[in-house]
This record gives C-alpha cells, sequence and structure tokens, in this order.
C-alpha cells in the first residue's frame, strides 16, 4: 500500500495498437463450408517501464483468437492492444494490481472492438468477445505464483 497521506496519481497517457493480424489460411475453400466454429482465445499481458521515467508504464494486452471448423483453422486474429500509463505514489502489491489487472481492464475494449472489425471485414458473422474479469484472472495468477513459490521449498 502506498503511504498514508502520499500523494497518487493515476493517467492514461495513451491508447494504440503495437501489433495487429489476420490471416484466412484456407481462403477461398472455408467460405464454402458449414459455418460451425469453435473459436479459441488466449491473452496475455506484459509490463514494462517507459524509458527513463520511474512513473510510466507500457502496458501490452495481447489476444489471439482462432476459429476452426471441422479441426482447420478458418481465421487467426492476434493483436496487441497498448497503453502507456503514468503512474506515481503508488507501490509494490497495489502498483502490481493497477498494472496487471485495471490497465488491461482498459485497454480490452479497444482489442474487443478491432476484433470483431477485423473477423466482420473478412466476411465472418461477427464475433463479439464476452467481458473479461481482469481482476479474479489477477488474482488467480498471485495465487498460482504462491502455489508455485510453496512448492518450489
Amino acid at each position: 500500500m502506498s503511504e498514508q497521506g502520499a500523494e497518487t496519481s493515476f493517467q492514461l497517457q495513451r491508447i494504440y495498437t503495437k501489433d495487429i493480424s489476420f490471416e484466412v489460411p484456407g481462403a477461398p475453400e472455408v467460405f464454402l463450408q458449414s459455418w460451425q466454429p469453435k473459436v479459441n482465445l488466449q491473452l496475455n499481458t506484459h509490463t514494462q517501464r517507459v524509458g527513463e521515467s520511474t512513473t510510466d508504464y507500457e502496458v501490452v494486452l495481447e489476444l489471439t483468437v482462432t476459429a476452426s471448423n471441422e479441426d482447420k483453422v478458418v481465421y487467426l486474429v492476434e493483436i496487441q492492444q497498448a497503453g502507456i500509463f503514468s503512474a506515481v505514489g503508488f507501490e509494490g502489491e497495489e502498483l502490481e494490481q493497477l498494472l496487471g489487472a485495471y490497465c488491461p481492464n482498459l485497454l480490452f475494449p479497444y482489442a474487443r472492438e478491432a476484433v470483431s472489425d477485423l473477423v466482420s471485414r473478412g466476411t465472418f458473422p461477427q464475433l463479439l468477445l464476452q467481458p473479461i474479469n481482469f481482476d479474479a484472472l489477477y488474482q488467480q495468477a498471485k495465487q498460482q505464483q504462491a502455489e508455485e513459490a510453496a512448492n518450489a521449498h
């Protein structure tokens, strides 16, 4: 936790698409098949300090969406949605939760929109990703780290 009386501030500096890819490996044949896809979503986050700053961080939310039909990949969407955030007066667990849960929560709607747009532009039925509880994912990751540390001793 931050010290009592210490001033804290959090600011969103910028949100941007760092990398984006859409592939349809089996086109045009995939458009002739019956449409009963299985959709798989993988996500990850990365955080790093920006330049020499001690308070600016880049948070990158990586999404990989794979739609398969009859065990063949129909389309693959990869996106790295990023943001630069300024976090002053936050330390330890409080800073980790801010960067590991709150920031990805801010980035997700932009990534979700980009995925939906790319899939629609590929002339596939619209794909709207379900909301994600990044706070719960963060807590699960922390619990898993604690368990792994306990098992390592």
